[in-house]
């Protein structure tokens, strides 16, 4: 066969694999740029899809809903109406949902909720309604007391092993937000001993506390963090915060070979908080400029 048949040959195969291949799989990148909808006001509001999109983030991260003195969440995805409608409403507007959270633990004790395993199950079979692959479970209403070696430790162990049986049985992970660093994160994840417990990364903890971001990541590792919540305390948005260098943090990401999902949570200009489109339009879009596959 001489060289030019052989090209076109190679050609025809290769345009025949793309066609075959799903839409899905060719559209796939390294890195995409989310929102919190609670964070944009749009708690399990039906508007968050159009405001992702008019905003060009890929996806939205849906809250369960406000918890308090309620036994479950104040969840309407629990309802057919709803599912129906906030699943045709994402699909139809290209809106992807990785994940689902459960803000209501921002306020509340995991470790003090006698009936957490239903809260969990409930955020599972929601996961379930979206299509999201991974939980969000922050642990600041715990307090401190579990961060040390002691019964509210040994019970944080306990539970999260639980949770995370519970979500590999759907096939499911559930990221906790800890405030750790890399060194007492992986001790933690060994304790708990679950392939369905990761780490949700927040830069905002890291860059408080004082931690070199990238040496923090690499430590932890790639396989340790199941997602990432990329904004710092607000200040001011992103590009024109000093506190961090992303496109050092984009660097290292890639040279742990992590991909995924970088999801915006805060930076919100200071004097302009409730600016939705405003603060998370320009987070979101220089987010994609500094993680576009093609850097």
């Amino acid at each position: 066969m001489n060289k030019s048949r052989l090209a076109r040959c190679l050609f025809v195969l290769a345009f025949m694999t793309l066609v075959t291949v799903p839409t899905g799989l060719r559209a796939q990148r390294q890195y995409r740029v989310g929102a919190c909808d609670w964070m944009m006001l749009k708690r399990q509001k039906l508007g968050e899809f159009q405001l992702a999109k008019d905003i060009k983030a890929d996806g939205v991260e849906v809250d369960m809903g406000p918890l308090g003195k309620r036994v479950l969440f104040e969840n309407k995805l629990r309802e057919p109406h709803f599912q129906h409608l906030f699943r045709r409403t994402a699909d139809s507007l290209g809106i992807a949902v990785p994940s689902i959270a459960m803000s209501g633990f921002f306020a509340q004790s995991f470790l003090k909720r006698e009936n957490y395993k239903d809260l969990i199950q409930d955020c599972l079979l929601t996961m379930d309604v979206m299509g999201a692959t991974i939980a969000f479970l922050p642990l600041g209403g715990s307090g401190h007391d579990w961060k040390q070696p002691g019964e509210a430790h040994d019970e944080m162990v306990r539970r999260l092993h639980e949770a995370g049986e519970m979500a590999v049985q759907s096939g499911k992970v559930i990221a906790v937000r800890t405030a750790l660093d890399a060194c007492a994160n992986i001790k933690l994840l060994k304790e708990v001993d679950s392939k369905g417990i990761k780490i949700y990364y927040n830069l905002q903890d890291a860059v408080d506390a004082g931690w070199d971001v990238c040496k923090d990541l690499k430590k932890l590792g790639a396989a340790n963090i199941a997602q990432i919540h990329a904004s710092l305390t607000d200040s001011v948005t992103l590009d024109k915060d000093p506190r961090i260098d992303l496109l050092k943090v984009r660097k290292t990401l890639d040279k742990m070979k992590w991909s995924g999902w970088l999801v915006v949570e805060r930076s919100r200009n200071a004097k302009d908080v409730r600016n939705v489109r405003g603060n998370f339009g320009t987070n979101v879009a220089y987010l994609k400029e500094i993680f576009k596959d093609e850097r």
